[in-house]
């Protein structure tokens, strides 16, 4: 993805742009990033857009809704004057499922509606990796020494554990999140006190977790 010059405070909210003709979205990004634009964009919003494009699509990310509502409105003028027909959403960045959401879409408010939607999201974690047959993340180890690292996979595949070992590193997949930190303590709890242990989303291929 390409971005144009200029940094959001924090870039929640997002304007999603999908020309009708995908061979558009790199002129329409470029027009967005025109001088003449980018002094629009700057007196009205501050500066705080970023401009980026990819897959037949133009991004501007603000970090306020007001902010990404008038880039949407000046989207839609700059996109008209170039002849450019085009879709237009507004999303905002979900910090539960981590994901690009509907701005209409409400957040979760309390502790409790916000349980559930980790749950929920734990559980399509999970579904995804049954579905799939690769572990959507994983518990990663690294042993001080290569004797302790072995000693560690057999324990783990002794559990019926899917193990990766390479040298002194350990990669164990599991189905979603909370098991892989689960996972990533239980490897604390046996491991020397010295070893590193993280929980993350998985970059391997790996079996999933019948457990």
């Amino acid at each position: 993805m390409r971005y144009s010059h200029g940094v959001a405070e924090s870039n929640d909210w997002r304007v999603t742009i999908t020309p009708s003709d995908p061979s558009k979205a790199e002129p329409a990004r470029t027009s967005f990033g025109a001088h003449k634009v980018e002094d629009d964009l700057r007196r009205r919003l501050g500066g705080r857009i970023v401009v980026g494009a990819g897959d037949g699509r133009v991004f501007l990310y603000a970090g306020s809704e007001n902010s990404a509502r008038e880039a949407k409105r000046v989207a839609t003028e700059v996109l008209g004057q170039e002849g450019i027909t085009a879709e237009t959403a507004l999303d905002r960045w979900h910090p539960i499922e981590e994901a690009w959401e509907a701005a209409d879409l409400a957040l979760p408010a309390t502790d409790a509606e916000r349980e559930v939607e980790h749950q929920r999201l734990e559980a399509a974690e999970t579904a995804e990796s049954l579905a799939s047959g690769d572990a959507q993340w994983e518990a990663r180890a690294e042993f001080p020494t290569h004797r302790e690292a072995v000693a560690m996979a057999d324990k783990l595949r002794g559990e019926g554990r899917t193990v990766i070992r390479r040298w002194k590193f350990l990669v164990v997949g599991a189905n979603n999140e909370d098991d892989a930190h689960e996972l990533a303590d239980h490897i604390r709890r046996e491991a020397p006190s010295d070893a590193r242990v993280r929980a993350e989303a998985a970059g391997l291929r790996l079996p999933f977790a019948p457990l």
